[in-house]
């Protein structure tokens, strides 16, 4: 997928004429790129429309209008964007009971070393991997960026094939699989297919 660029950004009296309607139809994209695994994690799968969004929710809240500053934004979220045949995902630790916090954070450490996160389309398997410099060695963070990079057999599978898709993590204290619906599917095929992956060669 391109790159945000300075173009891409509307000027704040725009944005706040245009906000809500823009707001809405964020809202419903991203319900249709959740996935939640288990009771503790959830996946939003990224593309440009839901970075735009960020960065604009960003600049609007910080007040920035310095042209420097818009393009310091643009250079950070621009990361999160999936590149060419890629998958990108902001993934969630939710954890509720603000007493066990702490603990729960605790149990989950090491889920952004290794491979943790997976992406399963029949018999193909894509790990994730994790953005560095968001964890510390005894302290994991509750929000990270995780990149997929499918091979060609994967996404022929997940195009053409009649097995599920499957989000899994295996961690030794949190082992769970989630069933990836049909409007995730199609919504992985589209950034795919926008981010230059061929959906259906090898």
């Amino acid at each position: 997928m391109r790159p945000l660029t300075k173009e891409d950004v509307m000027p704040p009296e725009e944005y706040e004429r245009r906000r809500e309607s823009f707001r809405r139809r964020i809202i419903e994209l991203k319900r249709k790129r959740r996935i939640s695994v288990g009771d503790r994690i959830t996946l939003v799968f990224e593309n440009r429309d839901t970075i735009r969004f960020q960065v604009q929710e960003m600049l609007r809240a910080e007040h920035i209008v310095d042209p420097a500053k818009i393009q310091h934004e643009l250079d950070v979220y621009n990361a999160l964007i999936p590149g060419d045949g890629e998958l990108s995902a902001t993934l969630f630790i939710e954890i509720t009971d603000s007493d066990r916090i702490q603990t729960d954070l605790d149990a989950l450490q090491g889920l952004d070393r290794g491979q943790v996160v997976s992406l399963k389309a029949g018999g193909h398997t894509v790990h994730g991997e994790f953005e560095g410099g968001r964890s510390k060695e005894d302290k994991i963070s509750a929000v990270h960026f995780v990149a997929f990079r499918p091979t060609s057999e994967w996404i022929r599978e997940l195009t053409h094939g009649h097995a599920g898709a499957v989000v899994a993590i295996a961690h030794p204290s949190y082992r769970r699989e989630a069933n990836v619906p049909g409007d995730l599917r199609e919504q992985w095929l589209e950034d795919l297919t926008v981010a230059g992956g061929a959906t259906g060669g090898g």
